[in-house]
Order: C-alpha cells, then structure tokens, then sequence
C-alpha cells in the first residue's frame, strides 16, 4: 500500500468524541494524529441533541486536522449499543469463472447473497462477517480464494442495528461537514487490537467500559456470537463521588483521575486534598482513603453485573480465554486486582501502545484503524491476484484448472 493514504476514525462515546487519523503504509498502520473533544449531546452512547452532538464531533475533527496539517473529509464511523444484534445467514453461488478458479468477484456475490434476509423495517444491515466458505461440500475454509470450485457457500453472521440510531448517527456527521466512509461495528473493530486467535477459539469476553455504558462482545470458535450493552460506566463512579463528597461533578471527574484507587486496601489515608462543597464557600479535607470507600463499591457492581449478563447471554461466566478489559474506566489505579475478584483469574487490560494514545480510552478507535488496514489490504492482494491471472492468460499461459487437468491425465 503506498504512503501517503490516509483513514480517519470517529469514536462518538458517552464522554468523549474522539477521532485518530493513520496512514496506510505498508506493514502496519501508522497513527500520525488524534482529536478528541468532551462529547456534548450524547447519553448512554445515543444522539439526544444533533446540534451539540455536531459542535463536538467538529471540534474533534479541527483538532484533529491541526496535529497532522491536512483536511479530514471523510471518517469511518463506530457503531455500538443495544440496538445492535446478530443473526445467522447462509448464502450460495455458482463460480462464475469459466476455468472455475474461486475469484474476488465470486467471493462477493456469495457475501450479498448472504446479505438477502429478512429484515423488519426499522433495522438495516451494518456488516456481513463470513464464518466459513463451503467449496462444492468442504467446510471449514477461511478464504476460498484461488480453489477450484462449481459451488461456493458461506455461513455468515448478519450485523443489523436500528436504523432511527444509524441515522442519527450519520446525520450529525454529515452536519459536521464530513462524509461517510463507511460503518465500523466497535466491539469487531476492537477485537482485532485485544484479542489473539486462540483467545477467539477457545471462548472470550470482551469488555469495553466507557463513561456512559459498558459495550461487551462475546467470541467463540474463533467467530463472534454475541453482543450486548450494559448502561454503566465511569460517569457512575464520578456521581457517586459528586453526591458523596457534595461537591461539583467536574471537581468529582478531576478527584477521580488524580487521586482514585479501586480497592481500599490500596488506599492511604495520608494523601489528603481539599475539596469545595456545594452550597458554600469552605472546603473539606479529604483523604484516598475515604475516596477509595466511594469508589470500590461501584467498580464491584461494574464486574459484577458483567458477570450477570454474560450468564444471562447463555456463557459461562468463567470463559475459557477468560475476560479482556478495555475502556477508559482500566485507567484507575489497581483496577485489575478489582476485576480478578469478581471475574476470576483469567483477566486482563489491553491498552494501545502508540506513542499518543496509550489510554484504555483510545482502544476502540485504534481498533477501528487495524480492522480498516486489514480489510485494505485484503482487497489489494486480491486485485493483484486478478491482475496478475489476468496477465498469465493474455500472455496464452495454462490457467490453473488446466494444468490441473494435465496433472490428473498423467495418472489415468
């Protein structure tokens, strides 16, 4: 992929808009500049006013453009939340090809095939994820490109959402003067940056805990199989900090950041700081101590009923691959100790390594770059391959179906 291709990525959340602009280079994407922007007019990660909802996805975006010093007219957008479900899907052609090698156009009429379902009128079709090829009976194939084959099937998983909440969505970017690019579903997207093969394979979840709300994605045998949106978040913590302090929720949201711990144990009662009370002009002498009482109850909740809607998702609660965390929320100090006593042993924290975004906060977007790249790069490997079968039969070389013909005579 040549240099000087670039993406850029729109992460709406509950408490922050942010947006990452990468340059498709080859290898690896690079991430050459980040926005972000105190996100007014959303809750619980849906629009309730378009206006303010536009001023922040803006004022992310001209942030953005003035780190890396060019101008951002189209974004690929993250879609998450409730709204969002899963359902089966098979789809079925014939290869097309005379020579019936498995080509990039075969591959495609199977996958808008799979993509004819019905559908009530409310929702739409966000994405097609293939879970397998069938080529003339054998399953079990990931990329059927280049086989010979007369029939090519494919199990799919259909990802639909609301399309009142799509549309909002895309109406406040179209209103911030920028185009899409296309739509990314989150919790896919993140899972390309958090989890490995054999994570996938054996069974895993995936957490993604925001400010307003907990995005969770459920993967077996190497494919995901659920998804769900929990309505808690950072924002829960710093209320309850705000309501048991009575002081002012910007105050509560700096406390929490600079002083918070999520397990008491971890605490110290001689970092003390003043805090202004609501309705006066005096200040209260705080210590961590009594801060982290605050805190570890609701980090408990959190976990807890993560726990509670996997199993009631129909999964183990003890998932093989155990659980992935992510989010914002992972930034608070001895979190991972906190989520090994609800979730169990097998926990972690994944958190970007790029020079610029190394928060929990930012895996999300970064995640939606790698999906992007990845998808990139398999297109131009498969037009290559065209091009390249293309040259072999101008030039009057033998297509592959007959040298396999060839191949086979010599046994008869």
């Amino acid at each position: 992929m040549s240099s000087g291709e670039y993406i850029a990525t729109l992460d709406i959340g509950t408490s922050k808009v942010r947006v990452i602009v990468a340059e498709m280079t080859e290898g690896s994407p690079q991430l050459v500049g980040v926005g972000s922007a105190v996100a007014r007019g959303t809750k619980q990660g849906a629009i309730i006013d378009i206006d303010q909802a536009v001023h922040s996805i803006r004022e992310a975006v001209d942030h953005a453009e003035r780190m890396v010093g060019i101008e951002i007219s189209r974004v690929f957008v993250g879609i998450s939340g409730n709204h969002v479900s899963l359902q089966p899907s098979h789809g079925v052609v014939a290869v097309s090809n005379e020579n019936r090698e498995i080509g990039s156009p075969d591959i495609e009429r199977v996958l808008q095939a799979a993509r004819v379902v019905a559908l009530p009128p409310e929702r739409a079709i966000i994405e097609v994820v293939p879970k397998q090829f069938i080529v003339d009976g054998l399953s079990g194939i990931r990329d059927p490109h280049g086989m010979i084959g007369v029939r090519l099937e494919v199990e799919a998983i259909i990802v639909t959402g609301a399309k009142t909440i799509m549309h909002n969505v895309l109406r406040c970017v179209e209103k911030a003067s920028l185009s899409v690019a296309g739509i990314v579903l989150s919790p896919l997207a993140t899972s390309e940056v958090c989890l490995s093969e054999d994570e996938k394979n054996l069974g895993v979840v995936l957490a993604d805990i925001g400010g307003g709300t907990t995005s969770l994605a459920i993967f077996q045998q190497g494919h995901m199989v659920a998804t769900a949106e929990l309505p808690i978040g950072g924002e829960y913590i710093t209320n309850d900090i705000a309501i048991g302090l009575r002081t002012q929720t910007e105050t509560a949201e700096k406390l929490k950041r600079k002083y918070g711990v999520a397990i008491v144990d971890q605490s110290s009662e001689d970092v003390r700081f003043q805090v202004p009370t609501i309705g006066s002009n005096r200040e209260t002498t705080v210590n961590q101590f009594q801060l982290a009482h605050i805190i570890e109850p609701r980090v408990a909740e959190m976990f807890q009923l993560i726990r509670k809607e996997v199993e009631e998702l129909g999964f183990s609660k003890e998932p093989a691959g155990g659980y992935v965390l992510t989010g914002g929320v992972m930034s608070i100090p001895h979190i991972l100790d906190a989520a090994q006593e609800h979730l169990g042993h097998a926990v972690r924290i994944i958190t970007p390594e790029y020079i610029g975004v190394q928060d929990p906060s930012f895996t999300s977007g970064v995640g939606m770059v790698h999906y992007i790249y990845k998808r990139r790069m398999i297109r131009l490997m498969e037009k290559e391959n065209n091009q390249q079968s293309k040259s072999k039969v101008k030039k009057g070389g033998p297509s592959t179906f007959e040298r396999m013909k060839s191949w086979f005579s010599e046994f008869i």
